[in-house]
């Protein structure tokens, strides 16, 4: 790792993220090496550079890319590299909104739907930033996100879908959501739409508490009540909702297990300047491992370089 990474005095310590500023940035600098690199493939350098930056400080040495070669930087990338390694600094260079929008796009190309990468990306961001990726959508395909997840899925399962995507703060008594969502369960056939309301439309803290004390009221934890009355895709639907209710680093962690590379980057990437760090932790306590050691058990060469630049250190 480049030491100078640990020397700015004004550094972002108080995040719970793993990329940070670049102390002395200078784009222009950046650029020649970056110019340079590609010219040769030299993966090395470029991963050194574009893993040492903040997303801020990548989108201005890509406008400063443009500026002095009259050149798009992320089509250089994909003349001079290929594979992971590519594919992955083409990731670092997209905006948080562009990333968040193709991560949700690529969830459902083509054959089949990636309905676990759209539920972690709803149910981990705000309203208000699922907005912003809904325009971004919209900006870079041409579709509007909501026609685009009401034509890859259907039923309750949909209307989960589209409920987290419009998410907006509704205040209400614990107890009433409580008794709501335990009425829910009496009939012979569960009421989908209290837990769809409920648990799209309240803060953490308040679900919470509703959710404990719903697991009070049956005896039962929540996640086997949903095992027990609810079926396929809109199960699935709430329970990871109520994991990441309750525990979004641990439910981010598991996703990490014995997953596949595009899922890894996408939680890597999309986290890194946000609470990679808890993630990391709850890696840890979840396998007994840490996120960069088992990242060195799982890959190789300028790929894995890049990724344990990402996750920063061991644990």
């Amino acid at each position: 790792m480049d030491p100078e990474y640990y020397q700015s005095h004004n550094m972002c310590w108080g995040t719970l993220g793993t990329v940070r500023p670049f102390p002395n940035f200078h784009p222009d600098q950046d650029v020649l090496e970056i110019q340079a690199a590609l010219e040769s493939k030299d993966a090395v350098t470029l991963v050194k550079i574009l893993t040492n930056r903040s997303n801020a400080q990548r989108q201005a040495i890509a406008d400063t890319f443009e500026e002095m070669t009259q050149k798009d930087l992320a089509v250089g990338v994909k003349k001079a590299l290929s594979g992971d390694v590519e594919t992955l600094l083409l990731e670092l260079l997209m905006t948080p909104l562009q990333y968040q929008a193709y991560r949700l796009q690529q969830a459902m190309v083509g054959l089949g739907t990636d309905e676990n990468t759209l539920l972690e990306i709803l149910c981990t961001q705000s309203g208000e930033k699922l907005g912003e990726i809904r325009a971004t959508y919209k900006q870079l395909f041409k579709k509007d996100l909501e026609d685009e997840l009401k034509g890859e899925t259907s039923g309750d399962f949909t209307k989960l879908l589209l409920a987290l995507l419009n998410k907006e703060a509704v205040a209400s008594g614990v107890q009433r959501d409580i008794e709501s969502l335990s009425a829910s369960l009496n009939g012979k056939k569960a009421e989908t739409g209290p837990w769809i309301d409920i648990l799209t439309s309240r803060d953490s803290k308040h679900l919470n508490k509703v959710l404990d004390g719903l697991e009070l009221q049956s005896g039962h934890v929540v996640d086997q009540v949903l095992e027990k009355r609810f079926t396929g895709d809109f199960q699935q639907g709430l329970k990871v909702l109520v994991q990441c209710i309750q525990n979004p680093d641990g439910y981010l962690a598991r996703r990490l297990v014995n997953t596949k590379t595009p899922v890894l980057q996408g939680i890597m990437v999309s986290h890194a300047e946000e609470d990679l760090l808890s993630i990391r932790a709850a890696y840890l306590r979840l396998t007994g491992t840490s996120l960069y050691t088992a990242l060195q058990k799982q890959y190789k060469g300028n790929h894995l370089a890049a990724l344990l630049a990402i996750c920063r250190s061991e644990d």
